[in-house]
């Protein structure tokens, strides 16, 4: 009896948890705070392992498999996964098109499009409802078994949905990095002395072919499914009812979706989203095209290589060629010296690029980049503009480039690491690094100082004022009026922001603190977990692993950082300084005065970042969904808004300014912070 009581108990928080994933991965409306989703997660993995028989390989507790995997392999598609061929033009579109209608014997036909992303493709194969097979595209024939990967992504099910799941399934999608988080997860490779992945589609590459399954669970993969393999069997009748059905199914589609009949709404369709393409989350070049009828498809049939039903049409380039004049050197916060190209200004993507990054020491050298070189910078699905390639010219060129064996800035020996790409400057106070770290610390990601950018900062490291970010709790009036353009009254609010920040959450030291791999969520886990400061410094690397999601990487770098003498030196000295970080409890979503709405966030507001709004909305009981539906109570817009503004209009649901949402936070008893 009390076996049947356990079993039921861990089958009901299998779904609630299976529930809470698909609501916050896939639907992106999340119903409970990060905290209550984890007391649900440890409750179950302490009853699997208290009771090992109602042990079952779908539950979420098991996304992530222990140890390394063997290899991958390789496995035969049921059907063949083929490529659509690409146009590059409106006349070849226009042409495509009439070769549809010739062959259909139509006047107009009906297509389905949507933006195409830059990833890489998957098939996933469900039996009675479970996932239990992903593979590569590989040779179109075959593919790479990657289940234990794919697991992984919490917005892939493990379980399908609702009374319509059918006993087989096979669906196909792109799997893929948003703009955004791959820029991140460069920024914490560079920081840690490994390569920089050189677009999001190869960081994608790599993280699903990567052994380590325990890895690939960090790397920020997302997923579009886009294709039910032999719908007819599913009672389907064109794409977008398949579109619609998958999301019934509780798989995560393109919201972007949408019906263009004939050639002059597929035209109208490439000029929006040539003008859009950059406010998209995603890095895309192009769009996807379909008929929309699946008997027509099948009418139309294959070619050896590709369906004659379908076909990517590719934007503008993201290329554009320059001179590259020179190479500099910069300094990182944590000593990591990276070369950057200074180029000819040249406009690419309706923006001038004037710098552009050039990776590593490794990455000069087999590109065999010179100052002088006509180059080719690519800013496709890139946060940061790069050089890609020499431009083959018959005429002299100038020298190798040498990396110096001096940092730039303080002179200090540069060094290699073993199996390192970056070449770091070991001085901990050399000048950039001070600017830099500081510069960090006070951040609106971090302690939020309101007026203590690079100007302020480059007075205060010049004048020997600061040499690390506890002396700016020693700053005083007199000292900061001495620069130009601070008066007695800017003096006064940033000495109030100092003393204001000696106070903040627990979560902002640790980010501010600049430990490797340490981001906002990490942070806001170890915060949360921990209690306070020193909870966490007293815990070693077996207790951060108990923690959910702290894989080895991070525990080691957390129990390095406080360990280290650099370390315990910066926190004794801000805990001298009197800064004591508080780890408030957070308030669950759906218990504040904005409980029940649900709000969506476009474009860059003026006072808050996109993710200081998300979390005070959360705070205040709101949700924040990553995409508009009926479902939404409001969309915040601000300047240059995406095409989640359009979606709002065509919906009727109402949008709000920055204004009305810090009004409605400060009723809510949620202040945004004082600028």
């Amino acid at each position: 009896m009390v076996s049947r009581g356990i079993a039921q108990k861990i089958l009901n928080l299998r779904r609630q948890i299976e529930r809470h994933d698909y609501l916050y991965y896939v639907v992106g409306e999340p119903q409970i705070s990060d905290r209550e989703y984890d007391r649900l997660l440890r409750e179950l993995s302490q009853l699997e392992e208290a009771h090992p028989e109602h042990r079952d390989p779908d539950s979420p507790t098991q996304r992530v498999a222990r140890g390394l995997l063997p290899g991958f392999p390789s496995v035969r598609h049921s059907v063949p996964m083929l490529s659509l061929d690409n146009t590059y033009s409106l006349e070849e579109l226009e042409a495509f098109d009439a070769r549809v209608r010739k062959l259909l014997g139509k006047e107009e036909v009906e297509y389905a499009v949507e933006p195409k992303v830059d990833g890489v493709a998957v098939a996933l194969r469900y039996e009675k409802g479970r996932f239990v097979l992903g593979l590569t595209r590989g040779n179109g024939t075959e593919g790479d078994d990657i289940t234990t990967n794919l697991r992984t992504l919490r917005s892939i099910p493990l379980r399908l949905h609702g009374r319509e799941a059918p006993g087989e399934l096979e669906v196909r999608g792109e799997v893929f990095m948003e703009t955004r988080a791959f820029g991140r997860l460069n920024e914490r490779r560079v920081e840690a002395g490994l390569a920089a992945f050189m677009n999001p589609r190869n960081a994608t590459t790599g993280s699903l072919k990567t052994l380590d399954t325990s890895e690939v669970a960090r790397r920020p993969l997302q997923i579009f499914l886009f294709q039910v393999v032999r719908p007819e069997r599913h009672g389907l009748k064109t794409q977008l009812e398949a579109i619609a059905w998958m999301e019934r199914l509780g798989l995560r589609v393109n919201p972007e979706n949408s019906l263009a009949r004939g050639f002059a709404e597929l035209r109208r369709a490439s000029e929006k989203w040539e003008t859009k393409r950059e406010k998209l989350p995603y890095g895309t070049d192009g769009l996807v095209i379909k008929v929309n009828s699946f008997r027509e498809q099948e009418a139309l049939g294959f070619t050896s290589k590709s369906p004659r039903w379908g076909i990517a049409y590719k934007f503008g380039a993201h290329e554009a060629e320059t001179t590259l004049r020179s190479i500099e050197l910069q300094v990182g916060r944590t000593g990591v010296v990276t070369p950057v190209a200074i180029l000819e200004p040249v406009t690419l993507l309706g923006t001038v690029v004037s710098r552009a990054t050039l990776h590593n020491q490794d990455e000069i050298e087999r590109k065999d980049f010179r100052p002088g070189d006509r180059v080719v910078v690519d800013k496709g699905g890139d946060v940061i503009p790069k050089v890609v390639r020499v431009v083959p010219t018959s005429g002299r060129r100038g020298p190798k480039f040498v990396m110096p064996s001096k940092c730039p800035v303080c002179g200090s020996p540069l060094l290699r690491m073993p199996e390192e790409a970056a070449v770091r400057c070991e001085n901990l106070y050399c000048p950039a690094q001070v600017r830099r770290r500081i510069v960090h610390f006070a951040s609106r990601g971090a302690l939020d100082i309101e007026g203590l950018g690079w100007k302020t900062v480059d007075w205060i490291v010049d004048a020997g004022l600061a040499a690390d970010p506890a002396d700016l709790y020693h700053l005083s009036k007199q000292d900061l009026v001495k620069i130009e353009g601070m008066g007695e009254k800017s003096a006064a609010n940033l000495l109030e922001g100092i003393e204001r920040s000696k106070t903040a959450p627990l979560d902002r030291l640790l980010v501010a603190l600049g430990i490797r791999h340490v981001g906002a969520r990490i942070a806001q886990i170890l915060a949360r977990h921990f209690g306070s400061l020193e909870g966490l410094m007293a815990a070693d690397e077996g207790a951060l692993l108990e923690v959910e999601t702290i894989g080895p990487e991070i525990a080691s770098s957390v129990v390095e950082f406080f360990s280290s003498k650099t370390g315990r030196t910066i926190v004794r000295r801000l805990i001298d300084a009197g800064v004591k970080p508080e780890a408030p409890p957070r308030r669950a979503a759906g218990a504040g005065p904005l409980a029940g709405k649900t709000f969506v966030l476009t474009g860059s507001l003026e006072d808050l970042t996109r993710e200081e709004a998300a979390r005070l909305i959360q705070e205040a009981g709101g949700k924040v969904a990553s995409s508009v539906s009926s479902k939404t109570d409001a969309v915040v817009a601000g300047r240059e808004p995406g095409s989640k503004l359009d979606r709002a209009r065509e919906l009727g649901i109402e949008v709000w300014d920055e204004p009305r949402l810090k009004t409605a936070l400060r009723k809510a008893g949620v202040a945004p912070a004082a600028r």
